[in-house]
């Protein structure tokens, strides 16, 4: 597994290092300076690079390199996601923020920080709201006493994600689906790809240590029920949090947890089939033979239900890197040509649902020595549409048990 973690400054110095094994030593830190930090890869290349028989996998935070290194067959995936655990640690600790100076001045905090996340190179607990139970330094530090015996239940138990004796006064959970469209289209209109990304997020605060079943309209669940008469959504995989007992989704697909308090996100998924597309964009762009001008016209129609709104609609049309001047037309919204995204930009607050909008553009391109034909990037469309989704997926129910037998209702 992970020999060593290092944390490098900008200049490739290690400000950190921690051995978990003894087949790599601090001398390494010198290939990496040479090979990654001097030769500026990072965001061009991979973060996985190997040098001299040995793996170095790292990431970055603001000005320093977060480097694991190892000489063994690992999952990298598994050691990226590490990474990115300790700095949600430390950023708990020391702030959102934290720069090298924060790190030096609190190296006795990050060293056991590092010892309690890392065992012999295998990562261990690296839940904050356990950590900060008995690592009671930094602005992670909580004011309520755990007795000995709680806490090496949480260090040691199944449920490190949430703890005993939680109370609110008022029991709820909010729920929220948040999804992604990427859609590609050819230049007669037909869908070429089109696909879904959406999470589940959630906010608890529910007390005592409840159990929660959590059920979308998944196509699988429906079949086997018979119950409900609407189709349901295929699913082509998901992903959970933690605290999802696999073993019961794998079995019956039922979604069964107990729940962390506070915020966090429950699941992602992926959906390719029987996508409702929230917009319809019909573009015209016709290049005159003198390569001096273009002409730009844009239909772009709302496909959901007139109930609905989209807010925060931004629409970047591509235009050539040789233009000019631009002279827009839209039918309401405000567009303009930013030069620094090669894009005229149409920014519209409030678009109402089945609505249609036009806009029209003349674009002046600057005359070049070498003309090269124009490659017409995507047109990019974001926007919001509440109580919408494009893959068909909502939430079913939501059923909490507790020992205590509190009632929940419906908001």
């Amino acid at each position: 597994m992970i020999s060593m973690i290092m944390v490098l400054n900008q200049k490739g110095d290690i400000m950190i290092s921690r051995q978990y094994r003894d087949d790599v030593g601090r001398a390494a830190a010198d290939s990496f300076r040479i090979n990654v930090v001097a030769a500026k890869e990072t965001g061009t290349e991979a973060p996985v690079k190997r040098i001299e028989n040995c793996s170095f996998l790292y990431t970055r935070h603001l000005n320093m390199y977060f480097v694991a290194m190892t000489k063994s067959n690992v999952n990298p995936a598994l050691v990226i996601e590490y990474l990115f655990q300790l700095i949600r640690i430390l950023k708990a600790y020391l702030g959102e923020e934290f720069d090298e100076t924060a790190m030096r001045n609190n190296m006795t905090l990050i060293y056991e920080l590092m010892d309690e996340t890392m065992d012999f190179g295998y990562p261990q607990n690296c839940a904050v709201d356990v950590l900060r139970l008995y690592i009671n330094l930094g602005t992670a530090k909580e004011k309520v006493e755990t007795e000995p015996s709680q806490l090496t239940s949480q260090i040691t138990g199944a449920i490190d994600w949430r703890r005993e004796g939680i109370r609110h006064k008022k029991n709820e959970v909010y729920i929220d689906v948040l999804e992604s469209v990427n859609l590609l289209l050819s230049t007669t209109g037909s869908v070429l790809r089109n696909e879904v990304t959406g999470a589940v997020q959630m906010n608890t605060k529910l007390t005592g240590m409840p159990e929660c079943k959590f059920g979308l309209n998944d196509k699988l669940v429906i079949d086997k029920e018979k119950e409900d008469r609407k189709p349901g959504v295929e699913i082509d995989d998901c992903t959970f949090h933690r605290c999802v007992r696999l073993g019961k989704f794998d079995a019956d697909r039922t979604i069964t947890f107990i729940p962390p308090d506070g915020e966090y996100e429950l699941m992602r998924y992926r959906v390719t089939d029987n996508i409702n597309l929230p917009f319809r964009i019909i573009p015209a762009v016709q290049e005159e033979p003198s390569l001096t001008k273009v002409s730009i016209n844009l239909k772009v129609i709302a496909n959901f239900s007139d109930q609905l709104f989209a807010t925060h609609v931004v629409i970047k049309i591509p235009v050539p890197k040789n233009t000019s001047k631009t002279k827009i037309k839209n039918s309401f919204g405000r567009a303009k040509y930013e030069p620094e995204q090669e894009a005229i930009v149409w920014r519209v607050k409030r678009f109402a649902g089945k609505a249609e909008c036009i806009i029209n553009a003349e674009v002046d391109l600057m005359p070049t020595t070498r003309p090269k034909p124009w490659t017409r990037p995507p047109i990019i469309v974001e926007f919001q549409v509440p109580m919408f989704t494009a893959s068909g997926v909502h939430v079913r129910f939501l059923r909490v048990y507790d020992k205590s037998g509190y009632h929940t209702n419906r908001w």
